[in-house]
Order: C-alpha cells, then sequence, then structure tokens
C-alpha cells in the first residue's frame, strides 16, 4: 500500500542526500584545488627564504664526498624508511653546470628541474617540487606527493563533518515536518471514524489546511447526500410499514369473513378477498417501484427510447380495465419521438397516469393521451373529465402516501411520487393543471434526442 508519508520521506531525503554527494565532491574538488594552491605558494616562499639566506659555502665543503658516493643506496634506504623524513621539505641548491651545491638531507633529492612546479616521480616517490634560478644558483625545493594528500585528508575530514552533521540535522527536520504535515490528514480520519449512521454532521474545515479544505467539503456533501438518503429511507419504511398495515389487516379480516360466511355469501366475500389481495399487491409494486427509483439504488441505464411507442403500449395494456370500468381511454395523437432515457422507468411513469386517470376519474369518464412535439420537446399529456385537483394541492398531491380522498379512494397515494421521482431523474418537468373538459391535466416535457450521442 502507497503512502504518502513515506513518499514524502523517500524524495525529501533523497533530494537532501543526493544534494550532500554533489556539495561534497564540489567542497573535494575546490578544497583540494586551493589546498595545492597555497603550498605549491609555500614552496616559492621557502625557495625565496632559500635565495635570500647568504649562502658563502666553499662549493667543496657541499660537494657530495667521495666515501659517500660508495654508501648513497643505504642512505637512501635509510631515508625512505623514515617517516620523520618524509614528513619534510627538501631544499636543494644546485649550480648552473648541475652540481649539487647543497641539500637539506643528506645525498638525496629529486633531480634538478626546469624553473617552475613540477610533479615528478624519483624512487618510487611521487614528488611535488619548485625550481627557482637565480644567479649562478639554482634553488630546489620538493615535497612528496603522499605528505601533501595526508594532510589535505586530515583538512577535508573537519571540513565535511559540519555538512554531515548539517544532513543528519536537516533529515531529522524533514522527518518532522512530514509528520506535522501530515497530522491534518490523521486528525480528518479519526473524526470521520466518529461518525456512524445516527450522526452523519459534516466536518468542521475552520482549522484545516488550505489544501484539505476542498476535500473537506466534498465529504461534506457526501455525508449530506448520505444523511438525507438515509432520513428518506427511515420515513418511506416507517411510511410503508403504516400504510401495509391497513391493507393487510384487510385481508386479515376478509378472511376471517370468508371462514364464518355461509355458501349463500361465500362467493362475495371470497370477491371482496381477491379485491383486498389486489390492493395489496397494489401497494407493494407500488413501493418496490418507488425503492428502486431512490437516489443513489441504481445507475440508470440510459438508452434511445422511442416514446410513441410507449404510450401507444400503455393505451394498449389498459384498454381492458378501461372497458371494465365503462372508461373512454383514447389514444389523441403520437408523433414520433425519441428521447434518451430508462425505457423501464418511462414505461412506469406512463402507466402510473393512466392508472391514476382511470383510478380517479370514476367510472363513465373519459381519459385522453396525447404526444406532441414541440419546440424540440416531446410533450406527454394525459387528461381526464374527472373530478380533478385543486390548485392548492397540487404540490402536495406529488408527495409520498398522500390521498386526498381517504374515504373513497382505492389507490396507494404513490402514483404521483412515482412520476415526479422518474421526471427529476430524467431531468424533465412536470406539470399539474386543469383540462379543457374540467377534469386533471397532467403534462411531462422531456427532451429530444437530436442525435445518437449519448447525453451526459
Amino acid at each position: 500500500m502507497r503512502s504518502i508519508r513515506s513518499r514524502l520521506l523517500l524524495w525529501q531525503i533523497s533530494a537532501l542526500l543526493l544534494t550532500a554527494v554533489v556539495v561534497s565532491v564540489l567542497i573535494f574538488r575546490l578544497a583540494w584545488v586551493g589546498f595545492n594552491d597555497v603550498r605549491d605558494q609555500g614552496l616559492e616562499q621557502i625557495a625565496q627564504t632559500v635565495l635570500r639566506h647568504d649562502p658563502s659555502l666553499e662549493a667543496s665543503s657541499h660537494l657530495v664526498p667521495s666515501h659517500a658516493q660508495q654508501d648513497l643506496s643505504i642512505l637512501e634506504k635509510r631515508w625512505f624508511a623514515d617517516d620523520e623524513y618524509l614528513d619534510q621539505f627538501v631544499s636543494q641548491i644546485w649550480s648552473n653546470q648541475g652540481g649539487l651545491l647543497y641539500s637539506s638531507l643528506p645525498e638525496v633529492g629529486p633531480p634538478m628541474q626546469a624553473q617552475g612546479h613540477h610533479i615528478v616521480t624519483w624512487r618510487g616517490q611521487s614528488w611535488r617540487l619548485y625550481t627557482l634560478p637565480h644567479a649562478e644558483r639554482v634553488v630546489q625545493v620538493a615535497v612528496t606527493t603522499h605528505i601533501r594528500r595526508q594532510h589535505f585528508y586530515v583538512l577535508i575530514t573537519w571540513l565535511l563533518i559540519p555538512l554531515g552533521v548539517l544532513v543528519l540535522v536537516l533529515g531529522l527536520l524533514i522527518h518532522q515536518a512530514v509528520l506535522r504535515s501530515l497530522r491534518p490528514l490523521e486528525s480528518m480520519r479519526r473524526e470521520l471514524g466518529q461518525r456512524d449512521v445516527a450522526g452523519l454532521r459534516p466536518l468542521s474545515t475552520s482549522e484545516l489546511p488550505r489544501e484539505l479544505v476542498p476535500l473537506a467539503g466534498t465529504l461534506n456533501q457526501l455525508l449530506t447526500r448520505l444523511d438525507t438518503l438515509l432520513i428518506n429511507q427511515r420515513r418511506f419504511l416507517a411510511d410503508a410499514a403504516h400504510e401495509l398495515n391497513t391493507p393487510l389487516a384487510a385481508v386479515k379480516l376478509q378472511a376471517q369473513l370468508v371462514r364464518r360466511a355461509p355458501e349463500t355469501d361465500r362467493l362475495t366475500a371470497l370477491d371482496e378477498l381477491d379485491r383486498g389481495i389486489a390492493r395489496a399487491s397494489h401497494l407493494v409494486s407500488q413501493l418496490l417501484l418507488l425503492a428502486r427509483l431512490e437516489p443513489d439504488a441504481r445507475q440508470t441505464e440510459r438508452s434511445l427510447v422511442q416514446l410513441d411507442e410507449l404510450v401507444r403500449g400503455a393505451v394498449v395494456s389498459f384498454a381492458a380495465r378501461a372497458a371494465e370500468r365503462h372508461i373512454d381511454l383514447g389514444l389523441v395523437s403520437a408523433d414520433p419521438a425519441r428521447v434518451w432515457g430508462d425505457e423501464q422507468a418511462l414505461r412506469a411513469l406512463l402507466d402510473n397516469l393512466v392508472d391514476n386517470a382511470l383510478r380517479y376519474a370514476g367510472e363513465g369518464a373519459r381519459v385522453d393521451l396525447a404526444l406532441r412535439v414541440v419546440d424540440n420537446q416531446a410533450v406527454v399529456e394525459v387528461m381526464d373529465n374527472g373530478p380533478g385537483i385543486a390548485p392548492a394541492d397540487r404540490e402536495r398531491v406529488q408527495e409520498r402516501f398522500v390521498r386526498l380522498d381517504q374515504g373513497q379512494s382505492t389507490g396507494s397515494g404513490l402514483g404521483l411520487a412515482i412520476v415526479r421521482s422518474i421526471v427529476e431523474r430524467h431531468k424533465a418537468r412536470l406539470e399539474l393543471g386543469t383540462a379543457p373538459t374540467g377534469g386533471l391535466l397532467v403534462r411531462i416535457r422531456l427532451a429530444l434526442a437530436t442525435d445518437t450521442t449519448r447525453p451526459d
């Protein structure tokens, strides 16, 4: 599992270490160049000092003795085996003819070089030397590069120790900074963990960093929608339990009456029982449909729907029921119209509109359906010549379990609530008005599908 904390620490500490390595290399290179420049200047100053010193010495007293020439290899071995001599400058004075007049150590030293700085190898050792000619003398000062490197390593160690301490301190500070910067996320996680379905209150954004405020705002919107959904579900369950209690009690009572009824009245009692069962079944089916239409209950499956075919199908499916109640159910017009939507939901919308019209218009009434295309909109109208709905009640009747006529109504009070839910899911418009015949006019406006491109 990826961690923001680990990733921040990895990148920042890696960048710090890489920077420290680059800085260390630069310090090493610059210090080495500066160290060599200073030491070379030291060789020049020693050479100048030797020249300023009065070398009034007899040439014979500074020439190599004959007996020393025979033991030269022994002296060289002794000199190279002694670290004390290797840690010293070697100063030499030569004549213009190349004769060694003086040496700070007996019989030893690199051969004479041309004027200037040189690096030579002599007797297995690397030497850094400076040669300065003057009048009849040539002064040469040398030191082994091994000693120079040893001195430099001691110096560079003391230069790099503060850098190492700096890297260590910065690493600790970066670690603490990352931990403290991510602490609001941990606090938000703990606060969200304390929420439950009974208290989905929003998060406080007053003390959050600026970067977390949009995230907290989005979470608060989600919590608000979830809380609203849970409240609606609890209210829906309570209403459903209340509404189911009446038809189920009626079915139970009618079943008892059937048992007690004499043979002559039993057929009538069974008819009442069938009607009670039908009412309960209708209520259960309406509740199931409304539950499926709840927000976030399921993702809407949108497709191109031939709306005029659905309108014709609704008229055909309710024709027998209308004839049974002596209601004139007809189709006024059905213009070809295609819309983007959920075909199953749109069919349920039309069925509920026609069912409500047949249920409340009364026997012998007239119910007409019409589908027209107006201004790139498909307009569906269902009208009747029944009692209609007063303008003051048209908003309230769209709520769940609202029945205006409690005594004579056989409906569930969910028809128009289902219609409104489907309309909202399709971003359409629902209008309730008065039909030209004096009854209720229900008008639905849906946007036409102008091409085969699926809308957002």
